[in-house]
């Protein structure tokens, strides 16, 4: 190889080299130059592109994003794109299932005592919690989609300590599989512990999928927990987010 030739391809390697640094470094995440940062519980937070909005990688900037891994459909459900859960739930005996949490919500663990014996106070919280974040402006949030499981929600202030309820009800979850989500699960848990405290209930209707990955969608323009920027120069919340505060469940306009 002549000394020109192994000239010229060195050239062209820095060259190609220089360019695809400067083709990277293009692919940064926008300026939030003059925009505050948010301190989370997490992180920091700095707002997302669109309309100065904080989502979820906003939150946790150094999350690891593992979309890529996803790359063939359906994204992250493990149960696979021809799973249909209305079968699968049909085939439960709810009777068993019932009875089984019933089981939990009398035996305290030595790791989270249960509050006089019984975890139901507990439960019915974790079925609240789940519910409390629907709103009607859009439909998004609630107990459909076991969303509760996934950042922001799980670590809401609101929600301190429902962790423990799921780590409860995991035996639960194990034993009837992708024949019970943890959508259905967390709701009948409330409902039972009710039932076992000698409230009389409507009944349970189930049929509600888990979603694996959370949602990410506009929570509120706050950057601290329990923030209330919503309330500036306005009577009343924005109907898109509902809640007094960031942070809290009650997400109901």
């Amino acid at each position: 190889m002549t000394r020109n030739l192994k000239r010229s391809l060195l050239t062209m390697t820095v060259t190609l080299a220089v360019s695809w640094a400067v083709g990277t470094s293009s692919c940064a995440a926008p300026s939030t130059e003059g925009k505050p940062a948010a301190t989370g519980h997490a992180g920091t937070a700095t707002p997302d592109r669109k309309g100065g909005h904080y989502k979820i990688h906003d939150w946790w900037p150094e999350m690891l994003d593992l979309r890529i891994l996803y790359q063939n459909n359906p994204k992250s459900n493990p149960m696979g794109e021809g799973f249909n859960y209305a079968p699968e739930f049909s085939k439960l005996d709810l009777k068993a299932v019932k009875k089984d949490i019933e089981k939990v919500l009398t035996t305290s663990q030595d790791w989270w005592p249960a509050d006089w014996g019984h975890y139901g106070g507990l439960m019915i919280r974790l079925a609240w919690h789940s519910a409390g974040t629907y709103r009607i402006s859009d439909g998004r949030g609630g107990s459909a989609s076991g969303a509760i499981r996934f950042p922001p929600l799980s670590s809401w202030p609101d929600n301190a300590n429902l962790d423990k309820a799921r780590r409860l009800l995991w035996p639960i979850k194990k034993k009837y599989g992708r024949s019970l989500s943890w959508a259905d699960l967390m709701i009948l848990a409330g409902n039972v512990a009710f039932e076992s405290m000698g409230f009389k209930t409507f009944g349970f209707g189930g049929g509600r999928e888990d979603v694996y990955e959370p949602d990410d969608f506009y929570w509120g323009s706050e950057t601290e927990w329990l923030g209330d920027k919503r309330f500036e120069g306005k009577e009343m919340v924005d109907k898109t987010v509902g809640s007094t505060q960031m942070g809290l469940i009650y997400v109901n306009p």
